[in-house]
């Protein structure tokens, strides 16, 4: 896992300027979506927390150069962005947070141990969270739910685990 600078706000929409993608391929029926999370608290309490499919790609390797091109859109002076890249059924093939001109993406589980340990993680949390707006530090509450949302990023769907880890290691 990595650490942020703070604090991180979670944002309901793109800040900074908007990236740059082909228009010619803006096919819906490309496998994967490149996707904003939105995780404000309108967008929860409206039912619209569903990701913001920000633009579809052919290929696993033209969605991250996508991710990328999205964080050089981003002001320096805005919050991370917590990114995903779904396949065609929806299922998590790599997850990060973009901001100032770089992804930071989040190592996938390689277990369903680990998971589980990952989820506890993320559960705990949000309860730290909860209680630190109960005690009057909504900012603590901020970066904690932030912090629970980069660990669900490394929840990738177990089909795609050993391949975005691959991924990873041959971007490194």
């Amino acid at each position: 896992m990595f650490d942020l600078p703070l604090p991180i706000q979670p944002t309901a929409s793109a800040r900074g300027v908007p990236p740059h993608f082909p228009s010619d391929d803006a096919d819906p029926s490309h496998p994967f979506a490149l996707t904003l999370s939105r995780r404000a608290p309108a967008d929860l309490m409206s039912g619209r927390a569903a990701p913001l499919v920000l633009f579809r790609f052919a290929t696993l390797a033209e969605a991250v150069q996508g991710a990328i091109d999205h964080a050089e859109g981003i002001a320096p002076d805005a919050p991370p962005q917590l990114l995903a890249i779904l396949d065609r059924d929806e299922r998590l093939v790599l997850a990060g947070a973009a901001s100032d001109h770089a992804v930071a993406w989040c190592h996938p589980v390689m277990s369903a141990a680990e998971a589980r340990g990952v989820v506890t993680e993320a559960s705990q949390l949000r309860a730290h969270a909860d209680r630190a707006v109960l005690w009057g530090e909504p900012d603590l509450a901020v970066r904690q739910r932030h912090r629970a949302d980069l660990l669900d990023g490394r929840l990738v769907d177990p089909l795609w685990r050993a391949f975005a880890a691959w991924a990873l290691q041959v971007a490194a």
